[in-house]
């Protein structure tokens, strides 16, 4: 009999704890690749939990002495949608980065405890900091032969037995066999015989291939290990690969089965061998250490290349953008028609808006699950919908939407927030979202130098906002992929400092990220204004040295009902009138009849 409720899963697991001899158990969102997005069979969390956010994890006691034994720890983005999802009584909400699960742990537990935890699923780094919290009161984390989860989730899903594909080399920009030369060189610079390069969107960017075994993310379930002399062994279970992509690949990759990896280790006994303690899970490490091979901690190298777009990657990214403008054009237009009738709830918005972008033949899949927020479900940034939180687009209220689609030529991600009328906006509203509008204009408009890390520009999103004491809990702007990942690093662009944030990478011409300042009031609605943004080279009349700036990807209209025109600048009116001429150039030739005439309007000078 399947286990329904969260809490019959919750006393399965400790059962299968106690059976082992452990004390407790993490639980992460979190597969062998440290995807950020993972597929149905390591969605452990969300079973677990009934969590559905992107990022988390949970900590669970076998044996809980006071109040619940078990804790579910979340960042500021899913504080309001972890108390709607997981119960209250079963777990205790822990706020990252304030409250650590190391100490919870450390707190919880007695001496002699045995905690353990999956060290395919967990980085070296992690499982070293919560070590050194449980050795101070005597009780040990230790690395488990399978995971219990595994052992009680009756109908866990199998891995997708989706084929892999290739990416065309003239979408890529350049073929998988001089990334990998590129590669070689950097071994031999660093006089390293090997790299295993374990993140999905690594293994996927260097052997231009593509997949379909991660929801909104196209890549295979892989790992690669590339040598020094520019070949590689490529782990991939055999029925994914078709003869066109072993054609593609040709006799300079080996391909072998996916459950050949961990013994495959023992090839690289006595070399040198490189592994990125961020992007591999610590199981490689510890196998790197049992066959005896040198190890040498260092940065995937494929991730700065595949940050920096080259310009064929450049121009897909243009052309996606603008086909997917056109089908948010037709959203935006069939939405300003059918919302103030009151008849369009969160789930039918997002199903529209899903069609419209499938008109194109060219889409694969949506980079992500669209966030359609609706009053006050627009004031948790990372909301997700289902059948249970469905609420309808009532007339005269604030609706956000967040949507990507991923095309073979470009990943898009883009954030309107509307007016549901018919009558005009409160003007708190209209304060807030025009205090987000310059916010996004002074990032866009900013220059700055060779050098500048993400980290040095967030406050040019937040000052309108810190002027009325008002903030939000995220990030401005996130890397994005070239049809891979929609979050992709190095670069990005947040409050903090720190190489584990990512706020200390230069910003680098070819790098694309998002531009997403908002503001959240809990309980009521949410603004966010989404356009993606590609660093590139400026020329400044009289400026000394060289500069950057960005080019905006991004061209869909911007609600005008939202805005004060008062608080605008000329300058700012200025950058309006500009983005929306361009906008209706771009869109125009894809529409026709009553979605042309509305993009006119949505279009005028303001």
């Amino acid at each position: 009999m399947l286990m329904h409720t969260h809490e019959a899963r919750l006393d399965a697991l400790r059962k299968e704890l106690a059976r082992r001899g452990l004390d407790g158990f993490v639980v992460p969102i979190s597969d062998e690749h440290l995807s950020e997005y993972v597929g149905a069979y390591a969605q452990r969390l969300g079973w677990l939990t009934g969590f559905g956010g992107s990022a988390g994890s949970a900590a669970v006691l076998a044996h809980p002495i006071n109040g619940k034994g078990a804790a579910m720890f979340v960042d500021g983005r899913y504080t309001l949608q972890v108390r709607e999802q997981v119960s209250g009584e079963l777990y205790e909400y822990k706020s990252v980065p304030d409250d650590s699960m190391g100490d919870w742990l450390a707190e919880n537990v007695g001496e002699g405890a045995k905690i353990g935890f999956d060290p395919w699923i967990h980085t070296r780094g992690w499982a070293k900091g919560v070590a050194e919290k449980l050795k101070e009161v005597g009780a040990e984390l230790v690395p488990v032969d399978g995971n219990p989860i595994d052992a009680v989730w009756e109908d866990q899903p199998a891995p997708s037995p989706a084929e892999a594909y290739v990416q065309d080399d003239k979408l890529a920009g350049r073929s998988s066999a001089e990334k990998r030369a590129e590669i070689a060189e950097w071994l031999g610079k660093n006089k390293l015989d090997a790299v295993v390069i374990s993140a999905l969107d690594s293994v996927a960017w260097t052997l231009n291939i593509r997949g379909a075994d991660v929801d909104h993310t196209p890549v295979a379930l892989s790992y690669l290990m590339v040598q020094s002399d520019g070949t590689a062994d490529w782990f991939i279970a055999p029925e994914k690969v078709t003869p066109a992509v072993a054609q593609a690949l040709g006799n300079a990759v080996r391909i072998r089965p996916r459950d050949e990896f961990s013994a495959a280790f023992a090839e690289l006994a006595g070399k040198r061998v490189a592994a990125d303690p961020a992007r591999s899970v610590a199981a490689i490490f510890e196998r790197l250490d049992e066959v005896g091979a040198e190890i040498v901690t260092k940065d995937d190298p494929t991730v700065l290349p595949k940050a920096i777009k080259n310009e064929a990657e450049q121009q897909g990214h243009r052309d996606a953008q603008e086909r997917d403008g056109a089908a948010i054009a037709k959203f935006l237009h069939w939405l300003s028609v059918e919302a103030p009738k009151g008849g369009v709830d969160e789930l039918s918005a997002a199903a529209q808006l899903h069609e419209f972008r499938k008109e194109s033949d060219l889409l694969r899949d949506l980079s992500f699950d669209t966030i359609s927020g609706a009053g006050p479900n627009g004031a948790s940034p990372h909301y997700r919908v289902d059948e249970e939180s469905n609420i309808p687009l009532k007339p005269n209220s604030v609706y956000l939407v967040d949507s990507g689609g991923q095309y073979p030529d470009g990943t898009t991600d883009i954030t309107r927030t509307i007016w549901v009328g018919p009558d005009s906006p409160p003007d708190e509203v209209c304060d807030r979202f025009t205090r987000v509008l310059k916010g996004h204009i002074a990032l866009d408009m900013q220059t700055f130098p060779p050098g500048t890390p993400g980290s040095a520009l967030d406050t040019l999103a937040r000052q309108h906002l810190w002027m009325a004491g008002l903030d939000y809990a995220h990030g401005t702007g996130h890397g994005v992929g070239a049809f891979l990942g929609v979050h992709e690093g190095p670069q990005r662009i947040a409050k903090g400092r720190g190489a584990q944030a990512g706020t200390d990478q230069p910003l680098m011409a070819g790098m694309i990220l998002s531009n997403e300042p908002g503001y959240y009031k809990a309980g009521t609605y949410g603004i966010r204004i989404e356009n993606l943004v590609l660093v590139k080279d400026v020329e400044i009349e009289g400026a000394e040295g060289k500069w950057l700036g960005f080019e905006t990807l991004t061209f869909a209209p911007i609600d005008r009902t939202l805005v004060k025109r008062e608080l605008l600048s000329p300058a700012e009116i200025d950058w309006w009138n500009s983005y929306h001429q361009r906008t209706r150039d771009l869109l125009a030739p894809q529409l026709e009849g009553a979605d042309l005439a509305w993009l006119e309007a949505a279009c005028a000078p303001l």
